[in-house]
């Protein structure tokens, strides 16, 4: 199984970027689809991005298309969501994840998280 380490989150105003890393150990990052979901607080985790083995597709929920970007570096083991254009309405903790397949919005394996929070 691979393990998974958020890092990047942190307090920002509305309309700054941040950029969130997942870095992978454990077996073989390529061999995985990944995605990244948040929780904000009170609601149900929900799925953010996803992106393909080799990183060439992606896909995004409605609510960030446009404003984040997930990327991936399979020779850093290294996943990434650039965030831009942040709103308040983004303060969530995010986690990265394996995905069984492209196009799932079910997260398999999960790191533990970063909290990102915007404020107005």
């Amino acid at each position: 199984q691979v393990q998974l380490v958020e890092s990047g989150g942190g307090l920002v105003q509305a309309g700054d970027s941040l950029r969130l890393s997942c870095s992978a150990s454990g077996r073989t990052f390529s061999n995985y689809v990944m995605g990244w979901f948040r929780q904000a607080p009170g609601k149900e985790r929900e799925f953010v991005a996803g992106i393909t083995r080799n990183g060439i597709l992606t896909y995004y929920a409605d609510s960030v298309k446009g404003r984040f970007t997930i990327s991936r570096d399979n020779a850093k083991n290294t996943m990434y969501l650039q965030m831009n254009t942040l709103k308040p309405e983004d303060t969530a903790i995010y986690y990265c994840a394996t995905l069984t397949y492209y196009g799932s919005r079910r997260g398999d394996s999960w790191g533990q998280g970063t909290q990102v929070t915007v404020s107005s």
